[in-house]
């Protein structure tokens, strides 16, 4: 466990920001190392895993909003020297996790077909994008108490042994995933199935690899039996803070669906050009999710101990070393966007509907890292409807105009992506003047009088 109420605020960012970014590093290299292989199964593969792929934005959503509320209630009650209390909220969020994982479970698992069916560009895709969601909602399911053990890991700014295991499982799923979907050794090829399999055998590992973490006798959080009674009212002070969250990216899938259904009549080329895209966006943003992942705790747990500039520091931290991040990853799709595309797929259709979505996009890398940080700020400080009013904003800004022009004739596939950058924009500037609304209304604090000995 870190106390980061002192020292360096920087320096917490900084060191926070590393173990989280070794293990996004692996996060990339497993999310282009699958995508290169996937890429090999034909542009029908691409477009359904990249179409099954998008309810990780759902899960995310879900996951973040129990997530992010468990970070930030360990971390507060860590910043007040009260261990007892982020005890008990780490096992309130690692039941009310399995019972939502496992709601999702079974709901999404007899939806999963008539998803496919609705979003697909052909049922070629629609097929590939069910084979993978076969196995690949189990491993969804597992992401909850994984998520749950992850966050209150986070909230403590206990990161070595986590980053480890989290290492550990990206390998397991880098070598499973081609060995199984091409049957390198069993001689029996699964296709995308195979790569779903395999995500489901490496977030079991880490689930079982954070199980045993947590039960060591050093352990400043434990598994206990006696907290495990629901407790409504810890259930709602931590979905006061998490839901609005989770919020955040259950409109990003919204946006994503609302993007696939736009661009279904222009094929599965242009499907699969879109996902490739997405997905190497994705990979290029992990560093800046990692400093934003790492902003959060240090402004919990000093916000917890009232130290209204430590929290203004660690905002003014996360958001350089985003910006210096973004900016280079800017001028990298600037530079190779055709080369990012091909890279996992050589149908000069997928690559000019993919680079054409990159180069565009680019343009909105930086202020996306520091909307991801304020959004960091936001949770840390327990007060997360600013950064979903935002997010709802950006959507409205984009769905509407993007459904009207769609239904113009001459319409394009770029005047969707540069509808998102105005709306990305947008949402910088009234997430910027909200956070110092914020700053101004809650970190004046009063002085606190000493405690006799």
């Amino acid at each position: 466990m870190q106390d980061m109420t002192k020292g360096p605020v920087s320096g917490h960012v900084v060191r926070l920001a590393s173990f989280i970014a070794v293990s996004t590093a692996f996060q990339t290299l497993y999310f282009l190392a699958d995508l290169y292989f996937v890429g090999r199964l034909g542009k029908e593969a691409v477009a359904g895993v990249s179409l099954a792929g998008t309810v990780m934005f759902l899960v995310l959503a879900l996951t973040q909003s129990l997530g992010v509320g468990a970070t930030t209630l360990v971390a507060q009650a860590l910043g007040r020297k009260d261990r007892d209390h982020a005890e008990l909220s780490f096992n309130q969020s690692l039941i009310l996790s399995n019972i939502t994982g496992l709601i999702f479970g079974v709901v999404f698992f007899a939806l999963r077909n008539a998803y496919c069916e609705r979003l697909a560009a052909d049922a070629a895709t629609a097929a590939q994008g069910e084979l993978y969601l076969n196995w690949f909602i189990p491993a969804l399911f597992l992401q909850f108490p994984m998520v749950a053990m992850g966050a209150a890991l986070r909230g403590m700014g206990d990161m070595k042994i986590p980053t480890l295991i989290q290492i550990g499982t990206l390998i397991i799923n880098i070598v499973l995933a081609p060995t199984l979907m091409f049957g390198w050794i069993s001689g029996h090829p699964l296709g995308v199935a195979g790569t779903a399999i395999a995500s489901l055998v490496a977030v079991l590992a880490g689930c079982v690899s954070l199980t045993f973490y947590f039960r060591r006798a050093a352990s400043p959080l434990k598994f206990r039996n006696d907290q495990w009674d629901p407790q409504p009212k810890l259930w709602f002070d931590m979905l006061k803070i998490g839901v609005p969250a989770g919020g955040e990216f259950l409109l990003m899938s919204v946006y994503v669906m609302l993007v696939y259904d736009i661009i279904r009549p222009f094929g599965a080329a242009a499907q699969a050009g879109f996902g490739i895209g997405a997905r190497v966006m994705q990979s290029l943003f992990l560093p800046t999710v990692a400093i934003a992942f790492a902003t959060g705790p240090v402004v919990g747990q000093n916000f917890g101990a009232r130290q209204g500039e430590r929290v203004r520091g660690a905002f003014r931290a996360g958001a350089a070393m985003s910006s210096i991040v973004m900016l280079i990853l800017t001028v990298l799709c600037h530079i190779a966007p055709d080369a990012l595309v091909r890279l996992f797929n050589s149908d000069p259709e997928v690559v000019a509907y993919g680079a054409e979505y990159l180069r565009v996009i680019s343009w909105n890398f930086l202020f996306s890292g520091l909307v991801f940080v304020s959004s960091s700020v936001f949770q840390g400080m327990g007060n997360t409807l600013p950064s979903l009013a935002t997010s709802a904003l950006r959507l409205l800004l984009f769905a509407v105009p993007a459904y009207l022009m769609s239904l113009r004739p001459g319409f394009q596939l770029v005047h969707v992506w540069q509808l998102g950058v105005v709306a990305v924009a947008i949402q910088f500037v009234v997430n910027m003047a909200l956070l110092q609304r914020e700053f101004k209304r809650r970190l004046d604090f009063a002085p606190v009088e000493a405690v006799p000995a």
